[in-house]
């Protein structure tokens, strides 16, 4: 088994959401890159890191902090929020990020998982966030279809090595 410690960043900060609300945050680093290095001494082997910002608004806000994290360690990053494009997927993997995290998009965008995970591959993993057995998308503030009916659909999505 392998842990992964999380670093969850708004408005360029370090929090903890409570249940996934964005209004409902505890602050418990002002430097992202900092929290990240001391997960690394600690003997993190991965990192996992999630742009809030951008899981709301649907695009990357908090490129600048992910990219002084991805500069202050050596251990690899897994980064999501907001990424819905290829663009993003390929920016983020050609500045040393290891794996894309796709979440909304692999609700939604199922052409774009499948040419995501055509070219890039083992770089890309869906995320599934579940309130209740429902599928929750943008942020956590939409609700979608019951996580066993979407099952199949990832399934499907998953391209053969």
């Amino acid at each position: 088994m392998q842990v992964i410690p999380a670093i969850d960043i708004k408005e360029g900060r370090c929090v903890r959401l409570r249940q996934g609300r964005m209004t409902e945050e505890t602050v418990y680093a002002m430097n992202p890159a900092e929290a990240a290095r001391k997960w690394e001494q600690t003997g993190a082997k991965r990192l996992h890191v999630v742009d809030l910002d951008g899981a709301v608004s649907g695009a990357p806000k908090n490129q600048k902090a992910i990219q002084e994290i991805a500069a202050s360690v050596s251990i690899p990053l897994q980064v999501g929020g907001g990424i819905r494009d290829l663009k993003t997927i390929e920016a983020y993997l050609e500045a040393g990020i290891d794996r894309v995290i796709l979440g909304t998009a692999v609700v939604r965008q199922h052409s774009l998982v499948e040419t995501a995970c055509r070219r890039f591959p083992n770089g890309i993993l869906a995320g599934i966030d579940a309130v209740e057995g429902l599928v929750a998308v943008d942020g956590w503030k939409t609700v979608t279809d019951e996580l066993p009916a979407l099952l199949p659909k990832l399934r499907a999505l998953v391209v053969p090595r």
